[in-house]
């Protein structure tokens, strides 16, 4: 009772907006108390200000205050004791599974029963505990959805599953609709599914397993990648530096020789320089002489001066054998440099390859399985796509399987649809990294491809869209008992035993497709193709004529 008394404590000083106790409780005209934040966002936006519980509204929008005297009541009561309700005794909120049984304002409910179909909170469960015929019932987690588990034909409980409809039933429709049908109970298709789901996880975990060895390998291959790089560019930093200083050694040697050997050249060539211009003001002098004597009009002095006056000259400096060179004064030193420099760009360019590092790659591909259970590690789920499917394809079994129809469909217009006359889907998956499936078909032929989502989508006649005639997509085909490959126009005959299931493997990084002929677990290659792959690949099945031919992408266990 002291509990009960609690919990009216709690509900009478509680916000009804937030179900919490009150925060900076305020009182509205109507007299109804609220968190101050909560009444304010109810009422922001509201032309109509009015009570969320009593409706009375109020015009203008009211003054909020405080009540202080409520809120330190509210304190007060926290202090004495006043806690949360258990989780089982706490009014269900927005979103929250109430008891079916509660009247007036509902419990949260802690457990639904699949039997009852019915929701109750603690106190309305005690029954299925302490009762003997409501022990055996089935309780779950609080749940909404307790009315899919009722027929909608006959409002009974379902406890059966049709597995040629797969579908839930109750017992009155194996008299009627699924009348002969394979049924059994849903405890037993939950338990088979359940084995199949375990196996499903078994698979997924082994793989996660695989990808995180896969993963720290490459991460010792990444630290020993950096590693080996980062010592290779202190080396050849290290000796490329004293390159360098060879160089620059060599060619402070060299300034050095050509200065000296400029100072001597011109030290010489002042020194005839001034040699010849002494020679020139001696020649000017004696020509002014003997211009003056040749200007006399005594013929006598004339005559007496003359032979005084041109004494013996002395060789001229600038004879034969003291000419000037040529201007190369240091061209031979720039010609024996450029001859260095030829020959070091012939070493660099020759023996560069030697020295440069040579691209690794790291991620080398995965060697391709050889058996049927190691390409069934990398089996992947593949449905078709029903807005690229031509109009003379249905598609069934969960959109894994499509038959070639003589009716058209009305299928909506889509951009992706194939609209030529060529019966060929996409699947909705994209394919990268390793993934493999498998493909069983009845009928005249079949083509089994692999394209770029952005192969053509052309009309009429035109080939150009069909798988292996372009160059997105490649394609194996199957007709008439025999195999061919097809790839940009280009025909390859193939040879291997027919077989009506084909498995497809692909390394998308490693440009690796590979097509097997499946007969019971043996695998037989057809054909491998070894390219590279630049965009994200699609599954793609074509279908031959006559009408009633089948493709079937197979559930791989």
């Amino acid at each position: 009772m002291a509990q009960k008394g609690v919990q009216l404590d709690r509900e009478t000083f509680s916000c009804s907006i937030c179900l919490d106790l009150l925060k900076d409780p305020v009182a509205i005209p109507c007299g109804h108390s609220y968190c101050m934040k909560c009444i304010k966002q109810h009422w922001d936006g509201e032309l109509i200000h009015s009570c969320p519980q009593c409706r009375q509204s109020f015009t203008p929008r009211p003054v909020l205050l405080k009540n202080t005297m409520l809120a330190a009541l509210v304190e007060e009561l926290k202090k004495t004791g006043l806690q949360a309700a258990p989780a089982d005794q706490c009014y269900a909120g927005a979103g929250e599974v109430s008891c079916d049984v509660c009247t007036g304002r509902k419990l949260r409910a802690c457990k639904s029963c699949l039997v009852c179909l019915a929701s109750y909170c603690g106190q309305h469960l005690q029954p299925h505990y302490d009762a003997a015929p409501l022990k055996k019932h089935k309780l779950v987690e609080p749940s909404k959805k307790l009315q899919e588990n009722i027929c909608s034909r006959h409002d009974e409980v379902m406890k059966l599953f049709c597995r040629t409809d797969q579908q839930s039933i109750c017992y009155i429709c194996t008299m009627d609709e699924h009348k002969g049908h394979d049924t059994v109970s849903a405890a037993a298709e939950r338990t088979e599914r359940q084995r199949e789901l375990e196996g499903s996880r078994l698979n997924i975990q082994q793989r996660i397993q695989d990808g995180e060895k896969e993963v720290k390998l490459l991460q010792q291959e990444v630290e020993a990648v950096n590693g080996s790089a980062e010592k290779a560019v202190e080396d050849t930093e290290e000796m490329f530096t004293e390159l360098i200083r060879l160089m620059e050694k060599r060619s402070s040697d060299v300034k050095q020789q050509l200065r000296s050997q400029q100072e001597r050249e011109v030290s010489g060539v002042r020194e005839l320089q001034e040699k010849l211009e002494q020679e020139i003001s001696e020649l000017k002098r004696r020509d002014a002489e003997l211009k003056l004597l040749s200007h006399t009009e005594d013929h006598n002095h004339f005559l007496l001066s003359y032979p005084s006056s041109l004494p013996a000259l002395s060789e001229a400096t600038h004879s034969s054998s003291t000419n000037i060179r040529p201007l190369r004064y240091f061209e031979d030193v720039t010609e024996a440099l450029s001859a260095v420099r030829d020959k070091l760009q012939d070493v660099l360019r020759e023996e560069w390859t030697n020295v440069s590092p040579t691209e690794v790659d790291v991620l080398l591909p995965a060697a391709e399985p050889t058996t049927r259970a190691g390409f069934l590690t990398y089996s992947q789920e593949i449905t078709l796509d029903p807005n690229t499917g031509h109009t003379q394809l249905v598609l069934s079994e969960g959109s894994r399987k499509a038959t070639l129809v003589k009716q058209q469909q009305p299928y909506s217009s889509h951009p992706d649809r194939f609209i030529g006359c060529y019966s060929q889907v996409l699947s909705r998956e994209s394919l990268t990294g390793r993934c493999y499936w498998e493909v069983e078909w009845r009928g005249a032929g079949v083509s089994l491809a692999v394209s770029y989502k952005n192969i053509h989508r052309a009309a009429g006649w035109g080939i150009e869209c069909v798988f292996g005639y372009n160059d997105k997509s490649w394609s194996l085909d199957y007709d008439q008992s025999s195999y061919s490959f097809r790839y940009n126009r280009i025909i390859t005959p193939v040879s291997g035993p027919p077989s009506s299931r084909v498995g497809v493997y692909l390394d998308h990084r490693a440009g690796v497709l590979s097509f097997y002929s499946i007969v019971s677990e043996t695998m037989t290659l057809l054909h491998r193709v070894q390219t590279t792959f630049t965009q994200p690949l699609h599954a793609g099945v074509r279908l031959y004529y006559p009408h009633g031919t089948t493709a079937e992408l197979c559930k791989l266990k």
